[in-house]
């Protein structure tokens, strides 16, 4: 198999300690808003492949359709296709289409690049939030999307599939 690989900006750290969970993106300069910090690469795969491979997809995956993936499929691959952007209730990143992730406002150097899963998430798990936000909603669910307060503060900046699902567009 030819290798994949995610791309992040060289304004960007990829693998920093991080103040919310293990390691994170985190600004190295200032980004402007709407600039890319990051694309997500992977292998297209299947929910079953996904599966298959869970040991080594670990927490690389990025859904971007109901049935396809993103993700890591070897051990050699996985930290190439991480992102490690974290999940905050108060993020500085959106997405642009499916896989590409920009800034939702300028970003000083140092600080974490972020995203809330509820923009790429639809799956039955719930995950503690660590964020620490002052609106943090202290369990983030894979079905958060649907809340209508986060599809009107995200609304565009949802992935693509999410966007339709949602009734947001296209």
């Amino acid at each position: 198999m030819p290798p994949c690989s995610s791309y992040v900006s060289p304004k960007c750290e990829k693998g920093a300690p991080s103040a919310i969970e293990g390691r994170c993106l985190r600004a190295r300069a200032p980004i402007s808003a709407g600039e890319v910090v990051a694309v997500k690469g992977g292998r297209i795969v299947d929910r079953e492949t996904l599966r298959a491979h869970a040991q080594v997809v670990g927490n690389s995956e990025l859904q971007i359709t109901d049935e396809l993936y993103l993700a890591a499929l070897s051990e050699d691959e996985y930290e190439a296709v991480m992102l490690y952007l974290n999940h905050s209730c108060e993020p500085n990143c959106g997405v642009a289409g499916s896989a590409v992730f920009v800034a939702l406002r300028e970003i000083a150097p140092g600080e974490e690049l972020t995203i809330d899963y509820a923009m790429i998430d639809d799956h039955d798990g719930v995950m503690e939030c660590r964020c620490g936000a002052p609106s943090c909603r202290r369990l983030v669910r894979g079905r958060d999307w649907r809340r209508p307060e986060l599809q009107r503060r995200y609304g565009h900046r949802f992935s693509w599939y999410l966007r339709v699902k949602a009734g947001l567009g296209t």
